[in-house]
């Protein structure tokens, strides 16, 4: 495994500068030189050619970090200051390491394939590899992945005797993790454990590593914490490595954890060549164990630290980077820093205060269709970020319901959410009894022993019977093959739908059917009971759902006149049906991006929305609850520095969240934002029967709120005129403010927003 690092001479063997004389580096060695350093700014080449010993370089967003890191690789070959195989660059994801490696071989060339450009978990796992014996491994040790280890976990929870509905396995697999990052043994979380949940985990952490050694096996957490446990034990694996690399360069260095930080103080502990790259603003994986401690106290972690400066940001206009430090500012932890840029001031921050999350997800799409048409702008570079995916759902339906193309990136969209489908799947199986398919998704989600064999043996049942599956459980125990534990299972179960069906066929509101559902199930108390961030997230979307639910009830109640023919559930699984059937169709247009604002970090786009601005929403009550506030505050930072031209920031003064509607005051990262650099709009008064004219919205000045004007109504037949599309007509008038025209020019039909589209009446 050591073929590729010892390729360019044996590690013992230092790498020393070249003498003079013969063999000297020539001219073009130092053209070389001045090639690699022409076009860095000033702090970039400062870091570029820093010496010896330990440099953090304090990248600030936009700044050219990944240009200095492969640079400063190049210097050093270049220079000879090492050997290519004395490198170990460090990244945090197989993407960016493989970025990473192809930026540093179009400088330096096939010297990059005896580096180790790489992630944590790779040089890990290649270092166990050589030493992983030495710890009571074999090399040939398997590496599993969550499922695999998961799996694992689950053994010994039930040679333990636990109970997985009280103590999930997954909720202790992640309080096992957590230890491990902070290189927490098995035997001091013991000492620490209080209560009876961390009690159950302290006795599963044990079984679970004896297990795990057994098997010779080791986790992703393992790969970790095992190589921090070989070179801290054994110190002439130390010295290999450390003589091995003597040059160790990490990027985004604000997102180690502590077992992170520990191997790298362990490998620079004695040539002290330890390159970081980060920026503490944008440190937010906090409920990932990432310490932001780690980079704020690297200079009192090692002598005679070097610190450079990268403020000069290339991506953004320098109203948006003035914004983005007035947020950053009033963390009361962190390193200075000032982002500016040579560029244009650019347009003021867009503030806008909306009625509610409907309002606010029209207003959305309506500006997005407005910059296209009236400044061209590509809906490939517009983005819209949130706090939680739960916040996504109005916005989704909205974008769908105006042909707006998007995309979710780093997660899936609202209706195609594991849980999500779950619980349609559950009101499917209450509306159609025959529904198999249903049947085959619910019946042991959550997990009440109803396993892969009984489920086949019910379904080969209604296949030889053609009997409904609802029929088949009603009388479970004619199904040839079941034992008496799946037939009380199963007809628990059924007990439990019965009941529930009798609600569904009293055509009450499917939010309270809906809400129902998932408490009677045990569904939400199962994800209650993870005791994850994950889990909680899942939760956050049921509620959601159910919000969305009961939006469904109050306009079905507005708009039906007498009794309908379908029943209140059989109409919401047909709408629901058809916005997943729309998910699933494809689109040659291009795609706006939706994410959020986690997910967001590392990418850039022309224009960015940030909606759901409110206390509570963000910054999020959980994470203020739990000290959380700088952190809440990086992450606006995020989200602000990742707009290159147009910044727009939305709240809504009441919005439907958890099943609720409540009153919003707007986010006090809003508040904190100079009045000079923004524009506030307020469409709220819309409440009130007015609305913004665009006129006026167009005058607006910084810092100026906009006077509410008429509301623009349209009727079948009206004569308009758009500035873009020019004459038209209106064929139809949708619920929320939705208008159909036909357009005279080329005839053709756009859905548009009255209340936001360029359009008035001839």
């Amino acid at each position: 495994m050591l073929g590729d690092v010892f390729q360019e001479g044996h590690p013992e063997t230092p790498a020393q500068p070249p003498a003079a004389g013969p063999g000297a580096p020539t001219e073009p060695g130092a053209d070389r030189v001045e090639r690699l350093l022409a076009g860095l700014n000033g702090p970039q080449r400062e870091a570029v050619e820093h010496g010896e010993g330990p440099l953090l370089v304090l990248a600030g967003a936009g700044s050219g970090k990944t240009r200095v890191l492969t640079h400063r690789i190049a210097y050093l070959l270049a220079t000879g200051a090492a050997r290519p195989g004395e490198i170990l660059a460090i990244t945090f994801t197989n993407k960016a390491a493989a970025e990473m490696r192809e930026r540093v071989g179009q400088l330096v060339g096939r010297s990059v394939r005896a580096m180790w450009v790489t992630t944590f978990h790779s040089a890990c796992a290649r270092m166990l590899r050589v030493d992983a014996e030495r710890l009571g491994y074999s090399k040939s040790f398997t590496i599993y992945d969550q499922a695999d280890s998961l799996r694992m976990l689950k053994r010994c929870l039930g040679e333990l005797g636990v109970d997985p509905k009280r103590f999930p396995p997954r909720a202790v697999q992640a309080k096992i993790s957590g230890a491990k990052n902070q290189l927490i043994d098995s035997d001091s979380y013991n000492e620490s454990a209080f209560g009876e949940f961390e009690e159950t985990v302290a006795e599963a952490f044990p079984l679970y590593e004896k297990r795990m050694r057994e098997a010779n096996a080791m986790d992703f957490d393992d790969l970790l914490v095992r190589t921090v446990n070989v070179v801290e034990l054994f110190e002439d694996v130390r010295e290999r490595w450390r003589r091995t690399f003597r040059h160790v360069l990490v990027d985004e260095y604000q997102d180690t954890n502590h077992a992170q930080y520990r191997l790298l103080q362990l490998l620079a502990g004695e040539h002290k060549n330890l390159m970081v790259v980060g920026d503490d603003s944008q440190s937010i994986y906090g409920f990932r164990h990432a310490d932001v401690r780690n980079i704020l106290d690297f200079e009192k972690d090692f002598d005679d630290v070097e610190i450079v400066k990268l403020e000069q940001n290339y991506r953004s206009t320098q109203t948006i980077l003035s914004a983005a430090n007035a947020v950053i500012e009033r963390n009361r932890e962190g390193l200075k820093k000032e982002l500016w840029s040579e560029g244009d001031e650019g347009a003021p921050v867009q503030l806008n205060e909306l009625t509610d999350e409907h309002e606010e997800a029209r207003w959305v799409a309506g500006e997005i269709e407005r910059l296209e048409q009236e400044e061209s702008v590509s809906r490939s570079e517009v983005a819209v970020f949130y706090r939680t995916n739960a916040m996504s759902r109005v916005l989704e339906d909205t974008l769908q319901r105006f042909d707006v193309s998007y995309q979710v990136i780093g997660g899936t969209k609202f209706y195609e959410r594991a849980e999500v489908k779950d619980a349609i799947a559950y009101l499917s199986l209450l509306a159609n009894p025959a529904d198999l398919v249903s049947f085959g998704r619910v019946v042991n989600s959550p997990r009440r022993g109803i396993g892969n064999t009984t489920q086949g043996r019910i379904a080969s049942h209604v296949n030889t019977t053609g009997m409904p599956v609802w029929e088949v459980i009603e009388r479970v125990e004619e199904v040839p093959g079941l034992s008496g534990a799946a037939i009380k299972a199963v007809s628990r179960f059924y007990e439990t739908m019965a009941g529930l069906r009798e609600r569904a066929e009293a055509e009450g509101p499917v939010a309270t059917l809906l809400e129902a559902v998932l408490h009677e199930s045990g569904y939400l108390d199962a994800l209650a009971a993870e005791r994850t961030v994950e889990a909680e997230g899942r939760g956050e979307n049921l509620e959601t759902l159910i919000g969305g639910a009961a939006e469904f009830d109050v306009e079905r109640e507005r708009e039906r006149e007498g009794e309908s023919e379908v029943s209140p559930l059989e109409e919401y699984l047909q709408q629901i049906s058809l916005y997943t059937e729309q998910d699933g169709l494809a689109s040659e247009s291009e795609l706006v991006t939706l994410m959020t604002l986690h997910n967001a970090k590392g990418l850039e786009y022309d224009t960015v929305f940030v909606v759901g601005c409110e206390e509570g929403a963000f910054p999020h009550m959980r994470a203020l609850e739990e000290g959380g506030e700088e952190e809440e505050r990086r992450l606006c930072y995020v989200g602000i520095t990742r707009a290159r031209k147009r910044l727009y920031m939305t709240w809504a003064r009441e919005r439907r969240l958890f099943g609720r509607a409540e009153r919003n005051l707007p986010s006090r990262f809003v508040d904190e934002l100079p009045h000079e650099l923004t524009e506030r709009h307020s469409a709220a008064a819309r409440s009130l029967g007015t609305s913004w004219s665009n006129s006026v919205a167009s005058e607006v000045t910084p810092a100026q709120s906009v006077d509410p004007g008429p509301a623009l109504e349209l009727q079948t037949g009206d004569d308009v005129v758009h500035a873009s599309f020019g004459d038209g007509v209106v064929t139809a008038v949708e619920p929320g403010g939705v208008v159909v025209v036909r357009f005279s020019g080329d005839g053709s039909e756009r859905k548009l927003m009255a209340d936001y589209a360029p359009i008035r009446k001839r």
